[in-house]
């Protein structure tokens, strides 16, 4: 399973690979890009076997030459360890890939569904090989999984008729235990990435009646930077220091315009926090009726979110309990076991074809 350490892919790929286990599924990740921090490579050991490839991830290059190595790379890879599947988390690393075990290639997010999320307009001109490889990795692919039907529908309008799609939704491992909760907004994401809207909660924190807390860098691997002014920034914390802060928040806030599943939300529901959401397709599909919605474009619209529900408590614990409700929708177990199955059929048509031959 390719897995990266500077961006969501990481969490998935742990928490799935850690219930996989149960279903008898041992995995190899095989970790592009920047090396993993030591606290990262213990967690991943924890689970299976990390490998790093000196390889690049296809939205940290500015040209398709730099990532030619990648799929023979995973592919020596999946060799090496006797693997049955190669679970690929970029569809690009699925482009021309030389082998014969059977691909899994899953669509988190790519650099055309977010210039459409984002900017909402095309991939630009010097972008457009990376259309391009997606495109082969999609075709490559034998299954390929979206995390939700608004991010498939981007897929299928970025790259055309995608028959393999199948929707799994992601699944949080986070437990519901109580925590004394005290009067403060919580947000965590990548803030130098556009998509998650740092600018735009950064604004309403000036008036917001509790103050709000940011955790997450703010300073990208290619230069992105995205002023924090108003809110409380805390900077990249590890994993159990911002569940803690998240299980502390009354409410909890994801501003982004472009989220193909958004597990910060699901693991906020699952911690017992009100939601204010972005009013975006993929939220209104997943939570919608659980949250309370803002416009990305608009401060004062998270502003008069994030106070209602300062001032509501009532409002504030219904919301919760919804969304807490809601949540159990998106279990790691479904999650795990929906996989389980993927690999299992693709095995036994692989070893058909094998016989076959």
């Amino acid at each position: 399973m390719t897995v990266d350490a500077i961006g969501g892919v990481w969490r998935y790929a742990m928490d799935l690979a850690a219930e996989l286990r149960d279903h008898g599924v041992e995995t190899v990740f095989a970790c592009l890009g920047p090396a993993p921090s030591a606290q990262k490579v213990e967690e991943a050991e924890q689970v299976g076997q990390l490998v790093h490839l000196d390889a690049a991830l296809d939205w940290l290059v500015s040209a398709e030459s730099d990532l030619s190595d990648v799929p023979r790379l995973i592919a020596e890879l999946g060799r090496e360890v006797g693997a049955d599947v190669l679970h690929l988390n970029l569809p690009s690393q699925a482009a021309e890939i030389p082998t014969d075990l059977p691909v899994v290639a899953v669509s988190h997010s790519c650099v055309v569904t977010w210039f459409a999320g984002v900017r909402r307009q095309p991939v630009p001109q010097d972008w457009l090989w990376q259309q391009d490889l997606n495109r082969q990795g999609l075709e490559r692919a034998d299954i390929v999984i979206s995390p939700s039907h608004s991010h498939a529908k981007m897929v299928t309008q970025a790259y055309g008729s995608i028959p393999a799609m199948r929707v799994i939704h992601n699944g949080s491992r986070l437990e519901n235990l109580l925590a004394e909760k005290t009067d403060m907004v919580f947000a965590a994401g990548r803030w130098w990435d556009d998509g998650k809207n740092g600018r735009v909660l950064d604004a309403a924190a000036a008036a917001t009646r509790w103050p709000v807390i940011m955790a997450g860098a703010n300073d990208g691997p290619g230069g992105q930077y995205t002023p924090i002014a108003h809110a409380q920034h805390r900077g990249e914390l590890s994993y159990a220091d911002t569940i803690s802060l998240m299980r502390r928040a009354r409410i909890v806030v994801s501003p982004s315009v472009y989220e193909p599943f958004g597990l910060a939300a699901l693991e906020a529901a699952r911690a017992g926090a009100a939601l204010v959401l972005s009013d975006i397709d993929t939220y209104r599909e997943l939570w919608d009726g659980c949250a309370c919605f803002a416009d990305p474009d608009d401060p004062e619209a998270f502003i008069e979110a994030i106070n209602r529900l300062a001032d509501d408590a009532d409002l504030r614990a219904m919301l919760a309990v919804k969304a807490y409700e809601r949540s159990l929708d998106f279990t790691i177990q479904a999650q795990a076991r929906a996989m389980a199955e993927i690999y299992a059929e693709l095995r036994t048509e692989n070893n058909t074809l094998t016989a076959a031959e």
